[in-house]
Protein backbone atom coordinates (compact mmCIF):
# COMPACT_ATOMS: atom_id res chain seq x y z
CA UNK A 1 0.00 0.00 0.00
CA UNK A 2 1.37 3.65 -0.97
CA UNK A 3 0.46 7.15 0.75
CA UNK A 4 2.65 9.45 -1.37
CA UNK A 5 0.50 9.22 -4.07
CA UNK A 6 -3.63 8.02 -3.30
CA UNK A 7 -4.33 7.08 -7.15
CA UNK A 8 -8.03 5.95 -6.00
CA UNK A 9 -8.37 9.72 -4.70
CA UNK A 10 -7.14 11.33 -7.69
CA UNK A 11 -9.42 8.36 -9.91
CA UNK A 12 -12.99 9.17 -8.03
CA UNK A 13 -12.07 13.41 -8.30
CA UNK A 14 -11.42 13.07 -11.77
CA UNK A 15 -14.98 11.67 -12.34
CA UNK A 16 -16.69 13.39 -9.78
CA UNK A 17 -15.07 16.37 -11.66
CA UNK A 18 -16.35 15.39 -15.10
CA UNK A 19 -19.83 14.78 -13.59
CA UNK A 20 -19.87 17.79 -11.98
CA UNK A 21 -19.05 19.59 -15.30
CA UNK A 22 -21.56 17.50 -16.91
CA UNK A 23 -24.00 18.80 -14.17
CA UNK A 24 -23.41 22.28 -14.83
CA UNK A 25 -24.32 22.12 -18.04
CA UNK A 26 -27.32 20.18 -18.01
CA UNK A 27 -28.10 23.15 -15.49
CA UNK A 28 -27.26 25.69 -17.63
CA UNK A 29 -29.59 24.28 -20.49
CA UNK A 30 -32.59 24.10 -18.15
CA UNK A 31 -32.31 27.26 -16.78
CA UNK A 32 -31.98 28.83 -20.69
CA UNK A 33 -34.30 26.85 -21.87
CA UNK A 34 -31.36 25.82 -24.83
CA UNK A 35 -30.33 23.11 -25.56
CA UNK A 36 -27.62 25.16 -27.17
CA UNK A 37 -25.69 27.77 -25.53
CA UNK A 38 -22.73 27.88 -27.15
CA UNK A 39 -20.60 26.24 -30.26
CA UNK A 40 -19.39 23.83 -27.69
CA UNK A 41 -22.87 21.89 -27.32
CA UNK A 42 -23.28 21.45 -30.81
CA UNK A 43 -21.16 23.60 -33.55
CA UNK A 44 -22.93 22.04 -36.71
CA UNK A 45 -26.31 22.66 -34.91
CA UNK A 46 -25.41 26.16 -33.94
CA UNK A 47 -24.68 26.82 -37.59
CA UNK A 48 -27.84 24.99 -38.60
CA UNK A 49 -30.06 26.89 -35.91
CA UNK A 50 -28.55 30.43 -36.43
CA UNK A 51 -29.17 30.50 -40.16
CA UNK A 52 -33.18 29.49 -39.48
CA UNK A 53 -33.98 32.14 -37.19
CA UNK A 54 -32.07 34.45 -39.99
CA UNK A 55 -34.36 33.14 -42.26
CA UNK A 56 -36.96 33.30 -39.85
CA UNK A 57 -35.90 36.86 -39.31
CA UNK A 58 -36.03 37.96 -43.08
CA UNK A 59 -39.48 35.87 -43.61
CA UNK A 60 -41.06 37.70 -40.45
CA UNK A 61 -39.80 41.12 -42.30
CA UNK A 62 -41.45 40.20 -45.37
CA UNK A 63 -44.84 39.52 -44.03
CA UNK A 64 -44.49 43.24 -42.41
CA UNK A 65 -43.37 44.46 -46.22
CA UNK A 66 -46.21 42.05 -47.34
CA UNK A 67 -48.82 43.82 -45.17
CA UNK A 68 -47.52 47.44 -45.94
CA UNK A 69 -47.96 46.82 -49.66
CA UNK A 70 -51.25 45.90 -49.47
CA UNK A 71 -52.31 48.82 -47.22
CA UNK A 72 -50.78 50.76 -50.35
CA UNK A 73 -52.55 48.40 -52.40
CA UNK A 74 -55.98 49.63 -51.07
CA UNK A 75 -55.55 53.50 -50.70
CA UNK A 76 -54.86 53.27 -54.03
CA UNK A 77 -57.92 51.79 -55.40
CA UNK A 78 -60.26 53.17 -52.48
CA UNK A 79 -58.98 56.68 -53.96
CA UNK A 80 -59.45 55.40 -58.20
CA UNK A 81 -63.11 54.30 -56.54
CA UNK A 82 -64.07 57.80 -56.06
CA UNK A 83 -62.31 59.09 -59.10
CA UNK A 84 -65.11 56.46 -60.57
CA UNK A 85 -67.78 57.53 -59.40
CA UNK A 86 -66.85 61.47 -60.17
CA UNK A 87 -66.17 60.43 -64.03
CA UNK A 88 -69.72 58.52 -63.49
CA UNK A 89 -71.32 62.03 -62.26
CA UNK A 90 -69.62 63.82 -64.91
CA UNK A 91 -71.21 61.12 -67.60
CA UNK A 92 -74.07 61.89 -66.23
CA UNK A 93 -73.81 65.64 -66.35
CA UNK A 94 -72.57 65.70 -70.34
CA UNK A 95 -75.95 63.76 -71.10
CA UNK A 96 -77.81 65.62 -69.36
CA UNK A 97 -76.62 68.44 -71.11
CA UNK A 98 -76.54 66.97 -74.79
CA UNK A 99 -80.19 66.92 -74.93
CA UNK A 100 -82.16 69.92 -76.49
CA UNK A 101 -84.75 70.36 -73.25
CA UNK A 102 -82.01 71.43 -71.65
CA UNK A 103 -81.49 75.80 -71.67
CA UNK A 104 -78.21 77.76 -72.07
CA UNK A 105 -78.70 78.66 -68.56
CA UNK A 106 -78.50 74.72 -67.44
CA UNK A 107 -75.42 74.36 -69.25
CA UNK A 108 -73.64 76.77 -67.48
CA UNK A 109 -74.63 75.16 -63.94
CA UNK A 110 -73.48 72.02 -65.41
CA UNK A 111 -70.21 73.37 -66.57
CA UNK A 112 -69.42 74.75 -63.16
CA UNK A 113 -70.65 71.20 -61.39
CA UNK A 114 -68.44 69.66 -63.92
CA UNK A 115 -65.35 72.01 -63.58
CA UNK A 116 -65.80 71.42 -59.77
CA UNK A 117 -65.78 67.75 -60.09
CA UNK A 118 -62.88 67.58 -62.34
CA UNK A 119 -60.96 69.63 -59.64
CA UNK A 120 -62.14 67.25 -57.18
CA UNK A 121 -60.42 64.63 -59.39
CA UNK A 122 -56.83 66.18 -59.70
CA UNK A 123 -57.13 66.99 -55.63
CA UNK A 124 -57.48 62.87 -55.24
CA UNK A 125 -54.61 62.23 -57.67
CA UNK A 126 -52.89 64.92 -55.71
CA UNK A 127 -53.25 64.40 -52.42
CA UNK A 128 -53.40 60.54 -52.47
CA UNK A 129 -49.72 58.68 -51.04
CA UNK A 130 -48.83 55.97 -48.39
CA UNK A 131 -45.91 57.44 -46.67
CA UNK A 132 -45.28 59.91 -48.72
CA UNK A 133 -45.40 58.15 -51.58
CA UNK A 134 -47.39 59.54 -54.41
CA UNK A 135 -49.59 56.65 -56.03
CA UNK A 136 -51.90 58.52 -58.43
CA UNK A 137 -49.62 61.15 -59.69
CA UNK A 138 -45.02 62.03 -59.79
CA UNK A 139 -46.01 64.91 -57.36
CA UNK A 140 -47.82 66.85 -55.32
CA UNK A 141 -48.88 69.08 -58.14
CA UNK A 142 -52.24 69.88 -59.40
CA UNK A 143 -53.29 68.47 -62.59
CA UNK A 144 -49.30 67.07 -62.66
CA UNK A 145 -47.80 65.76 -66.07
CA UNK A 146 -45.29 63.41 -63.78
CA UNK A 147 -46.44 59.85 -63.92
CA UNK A 148 -46.28 57.83 -60.64
CA UNK A 149 -43.58 55.19 -60.14
CA UNK A 150 -44.27 51.60 -60.40
CA UNK A 151 -43.83 49.90 -57.17
CA UNK A 152 -41.65 47.22 -56.40
CA UNK A 153 -42.56 45.21 -52.68
CA UNK A 154 -39.52 43.03 -51.08
CA UNK A 155 -41.25 40.01 -50.43
CA UNK A 156 -38.70 37.79 -49.18
CA UNK A 157 -35.27 37.28 -47.83
CA UNK A 158 -33.66 36.96 -51.39
CA UNK A 159 -33.42 39.96 -54.23
CA UNK A 160 -35.26 38.17 -56.47
CA UNK A 161 -38.75 37.56 -54.18
CA UNK A 162 -40.08 40.62 -55.50
CA UNK A 163 -43.77 41.85 -56.09
CA UNK A 164 -44.59 44.62 -58.48
CA UNK A 165 -47.39 47.08 -59.84
CA UNK A 166 -47.35 46.17 -63.18
CA UNK A 167 -48.53 49.95 -64.65
CA UNK A 168 -47.29 53.41 -63.49
CA UNK A 169 -50.80 55.06 -62.79
CA UNK A 170 -51.53 59.39 -63.90
CA UNK A 171 -54.37 59.16 -62.70
CA UNK A 172 -55.70 63.27 -62.80
CA UNK A 173 -56.97 64.95 -65.78
CA UNK A 174 -54.00 64.87 -67.82
CA UNK A 175 -52.92 61.61 -67.12
CA UNK A 176 -57.11 60.35 -68.01
CA UNK A 177 -56.82 62.24 -70.98
CA UNK A 178 -59.41 65.04 -70.34
CA UNK A 179 -58.09 68.23 -71.34
CA UNK A 180 -60.36 68.99 -73.66
CA UNK A 181 -62.97 68.24 -71.40
CA UNK A 182 -61.20 70.71 -68.68
CA UNK A 183 -61.20 73.72 -71.45
CA UNK A 184 -65.03 73.28 -72.27
CA UNK A 185 -66.06 73.36 -69.04
CA UNK A 186 -63.64 76.44 -68.18
CA UNK A 187 -64.99 78.03 -71.01
CA UNK A 188 -68.52 77.51 -70.16
CA UNK A 189 -67.95 79.00 -66.81
CA UNK A 190 -66.26 82.12 -68.02
CA UNK A 191 -68.11 83.07 -70.41
CA UNK A 192 -71.01 85.40 -70.75
CA UNK A 193 -73.11 83.51 -72.60
CA UNK A 194 -72.03 80.21 -71.67
CA UNK A 195 -70.87 78.93 -75.00
CA UNK A 196 -68.57 76.20 -73.61
CA UNK A 197 -70.59 73.55 -73.45
CA UNK A 198 -73.39 73.39 -76.13
CA UNK A 199 -75.08 69.80 -76.73
CA UNK A 200 -72.67 68.72 -79.49
CA UNK A 201 -69.77 68.86 -77.38
CA UNK A 202 -71.32 67.32 -74.55
CA UNK A 203 -71.69 64.40 -77.10
CA UNK A 204 -68.23 64.06 -78.18
CA UNK A 205 -66.69 64.57 -74.56
CA UNK A 206 -68.59 61.68 -73.59
CA UNK A 207 -66.78 59.41 -75.56
CA UNK A 208 -63.79 61.03 -73.28
CA UNK A 209 -65.27 59.80 -70.57
CA UNK A 210 -65.88 56.36 -71.59
CA UNK A 211 -61.83 56.16 -72.65
CA UNK A 212 -61.09 57.59 -68.83
CA UNK A 213 -63.52 55.30 -67.58
CA UNK A 214 -61.23 52.34 -69.16
CA UNK A 215 -58.36 53.84 -68.04
CA UNK A 216 -58.90 54.13 -64.75
CA UNK A 217 -60.65 50.83 -64.33
CA UNK A 218 -57.13 49.22 -65.44
CA UNK A 219 -55.40 51.07 -62.84
CA UNK A 220 -57.75 49.26 -60.88
CA UNK A 221 -57.91 45.86 -62.03
CA UNK A 222 -53.58 46.30 -62.00
CA UNK A 223 -53.63 47.42 -57.86
CA UNK A 224 -56.41 44.73 -57.54
CA UNK A 225 -54.54 41.78 -58.94
CA UNK A 226 -51.54 43.08 -56.87
CA UNK A 227 -53.48 43.03 -53.93
CA UNK A 228 -54.62 39.47 -54.17
CA UNK A 229 -50.65 38.38 -54.73
CA UNK A 230 -49.32 39.91 -51.99
CA UNK A 231 -51.96 38.50 -49.67
CA UNK A 232 -50.93 34.91 -51.25
CA UNK A 233 -47.82 35.56 -51.03
CA UNK A 234 -48.14 36.74 -46.95
CA UNK A 235 -49.87 33.38 -46.20
CA UNK A 236 -47.35 31.13 -47.83
CA UNK A 237 -44.61 33.45 -45.95
CA UNK A 238 -46.65 32.82 -42.15
CA UNK A 239 -46.58 29.14 -43.32
CA UNK A 240 -42.96 29.37 -43.97
CA UNK A 241 -42.03 31.11 -41.33
CA UNK A 242 -43.87 29.01 -38.28
CA UNK A 243 -42.20 25.96 -40.09
CA UNK A 244 -38.86 27.75 -40.09
CA UNK A 245 -39.22 28.72 -36.45
CA UNK A 246 -40.57 25.15 -35.73
CA UNK A 247 -37.23 23.38 -37.38
CA UNK A 248 -35.14 25.90 -35.63
CA UNK A 249 -36.66 24.94 -32.24
CA UNK A 250 -35.78 20.92 -32.77
CA UNK A 251 -32.11 21.85 -33.05
CA UNK A 252 -31.51 24.68 -30.51
CA UNK A 253 -34.51 24.04 -27.67
CA UNK A 254 -34.16 22.04 -24.56
CA UNK A 255 -36.45 18.96 -24.58
CA UNK A 256 -37.37 19.06 -20.49
CA UNK A 257 -38.36 15.96 -20.29
CA UNK A 258 -35.18 14.51 -21.53
CA UNK A 259 -32.89 16.92 -20.00
CA UNK A 260 -34.46 17.00 -16.75
CA UNK A 261 -34.07 13.06 -16.95
CA UNK A 262 -29.79 13.67 -17.18
CA UNK A 263 -29.92 16.09 -14.67
CA UNK A 264 -31.28 13.82 -12.31
CA UNK A 265 -29.14 10.81 -13.12
CA UNK A 266 -25.86 13.25 -13.46
CA UNK A 267 -27.10 14.53 -9.63
CA UNK A 268 -26.98 11.08 -8.16
CA UNK A 269 -24.02 10.09 -10.07
CA UNK A 270 -22.40 13.42 -8.26
CA UNK A 271 -23.39 12.27 -5.00
CA UNK A 272 -21.96 8.86 -5.52
CA UNK A 273 -18.81 10.46 -6.83
CA UNK A 274 -18.39 12.68 -3.41
CA UNK A 275 -18.87 9.20 -1.55
CA UNK A 276 -16.24 7.53 -3.38
CA UNK A 277 -13.78 10.20 -3.02
CA UNK A 278 -14.62 9.68 0.80
CA UNK A 279 -13.59 6.25 0.47
CA UNK A 280 -10.43 7.12 -1.50
CA UNK A 281 -9.57 9.12 1.76
CA UNK A 282 -10.16 6.66 3.94
CA UNK A 283 -8.52 3.63 2.59
CA UNK A 284 -5.28 5.66 3.03
CA UNK A 285 -6.35 5.26 6.71
CA UNK A 286 -5.49 1.81 7.14
CA UNK A 287 -1.74 2.11 6.55
CA UNK A 288 -1.38 3.42 10.19
CA UNK A 289 -2.79 -0.28 11.42
CA UNK A 290 0.54 -1.84 9.28
CA UNK A 291 2.37 0.58 11.98
CA UNK A 292 0.99 -0.43 14.98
Amino acid sequence: MRINTNVAAMQAMESNSNTNKTLGTSLEKLSSGLRINKASDDASGLSIADKLRTQASGTGQAISNGSSAIALTQIADKAMAEQSNILDIVKTKLIQAATATTSTAGRVSISKDVDKLLTQLDNIAAQTNYNGIQLLQGDTTLASTNTASSHTFQMGDKAANTISTSDSVHSNTVGLSLNGLSGMVSAGVTSAGGTGITAGNARTQMLEIDQALDRLNGWRADFGSTQNQLESAVRNLSTQQTNIKNAESVIRDVDYAQESANFNKQNIIAQAGTYALSQANAMQQNVTRLLQ
